[in-house]
């Protein structure tokens, strides 16, 4: 069985938001506080993260997370790359370094940031990195791994999509504005997709919850979960104007996949 779990499923300040006392700021649905956006992708075989925002430790001590395989990035946009040092406890207890996966301008940037990481020298009780570049599909364990391009600004960012052991694909997509037809079509027959719906008003390099929805109809994948929110979107409220096929994505919400459609162990916010 495969599962995936959504560490956090906020924009980069989070939510509740410092010194806001809006509505959804000061909510006691647990659905509405979110940390930084983050998955965690697990099968029989092996631990996969993606992201590493500066709620790491916290996400990690929430999931009772001990271990990870190999790390992939989206991109290098702080809220997903601050928790980079508590990945020293995912490299305490190996003889190699951690893989991280991503972009040659994202790893150039982490390289720049965080050299001794980079130094296959380095201390053992310090993050030790092993740096693979992707711009093709690849092969980690019993996945297949895609790199997905996308417009997010002027940085290069990559969505990915995994196809998993049981015969089922997703994708997720957490920092995107618009998607190159040339990535639109490594996303056929997708069962799950995961994307960026950041408020509903428009902005200049997010997509708003119209345009996810759009995306999603595009793409038709079985299932949509929608990610990556401002404290502009009300879990429940939001829910209540989706249709059947897509959801809100909260903190600690679990898809298993192992065949058919795959159910979130954490019933999705009522529509």
């Amino acid at each position: 069985m495969t599962k995936l779990t959504f560490l956090g499923t906020g924009t980069s300040v989070g939510v509740p938001v410092i010194g806001c006392h809006c509505p959804v700021c000061t909510s006691t649905n647990p659905h509405n506080n979110r940390t930084r956006s983050s998955v965690l992708l697990q099968t029989t075989e092996q631990t996969l993260l993606v992201d590493f925002g500066p709620d790491l430790r916290q996400q990690a001590l929430r999931e009772r997370l001990s271990m990870v395989d190999a790390v992939l990035v989206t991109h290098q946009h702080l809220d997903h790359i601050m928790g980079f040092d508590d990945l020293r406890a995912f490299c305490w207890h190996r003889p190699d370094p951690l893989r991280l996966f991503g972009g040659p301008e994202t790893l150039a940037a982490l390289e720049r940031m965080f050299p001794w990481a980079f130094d296959a020298q380095g201390y053992k009780g310090y993050v030790r990195i092993d740096p693979q570049i992707i711009t093709t599909p690849f092969t980690l364990g019993d996945l297949t791994i895609t790199p997905l391009p996308v417009v997010h600004g002027q940085m290069e960012t990559l969505g990915f999509r995994f196809d998993l052991p049981g015969g089922q694909a997703l994708a997720y997509l957490s920092d995107v504005k618009s998607i190159p037809p040339s990535t639109a079509t490594l996303m056929t027959g997708l069962d799950v997709l995961i994307i960026d719906a950041l408020r509903p008003t428009e902005h200049p390099t997010h997509m708003s919850h119209q345009e996810a929805l759009h995306a999603s109809s595009q793409i038709k994948a079985r299932q949509t979960f929608l990610t990556h929110l401002t404290h502009d979107c009300d879990a429940d409220a939001l829910s209540t104007r989706l249709p059947p096929e897509i959801s809100v994505a909260h903190d600690g919400m679990q898809l298993h996949f192992e065949t058919g459609i795959p159910a979130s162990t954490i019933p999705a916010p009522s529509k």
